[in-house]
């Protein structure tokens, strides 16, 4: 199967390539040799590119922000992120970014991340992502459209 890259990828064709539930986002691309590190895998910082990559299409998704209106978007702050690098990925090689929101609190939610090479889990990771007020001081409410969308489409919980 041929797999569109970065373009969201439906429920069944994550599952078809070994994407396992809870994850039901995804999108896929292939390695390219920019990414490569002196050893000829992948660099780790390229990771944190692909979850950014995965994380503006999953925001669009979700509706938190279309990315068109500078003034009208969300001030989003990635307030820590960790990965755990599982399996390295090499030249050419195809892998699905999925992710989703595991939690959120009144202010801020947490995502975890995966990616996948022909069913094989390569890395992880999360991130906490945090709502901001214009002055990008003051932490923000979340919208109830925000936790509805992290509890209806990812099954998350509060974390109060």
């Amino acid at each position: 199967m041929t797999l569109p890259f970065l373009t969201p990828l439906d429920v069944p064709t994550l599952r078809a390539q070994g994407v396992p539930a809870p994850f039901a986002f995804g999108q896929a691309d292939r390695v390219r040799f920019h990414e490569l590190d002196a050893l000829d895998h992948v660099n780790n910082a390229r990771y944190l590119s692909w979850f950014e990559t995965f994380r503006i299409a999953y925001l669009r998704s979700y509706g938190i922000s279309d990315y068109a209106d500078a003034a009208g978007r969300p001030v989003l702050v990635l307030r820590s992120v960790a990965v755990d690098y599982r399996a390295p990925l090499y030249l050419e090689d195809v892998y699905i970014v999925t992710g989703r929101t595991r939690a959120y609190r009144n202010t801020s939610w947490t995502m975890e991340y995966a990616v996948f090479s022909a069913g094989r889990l390569c890395a992880t990771s999360e991130a906490v992502i945090v709502l901001m007020e214009r002055d990008f001081v003051t932490r923000k409410r979340l919208p109830d459209t925000y936790v509805a969308a992290f509890r209806d489409r990812d099954g998350a919980v509060f974390e109060g």
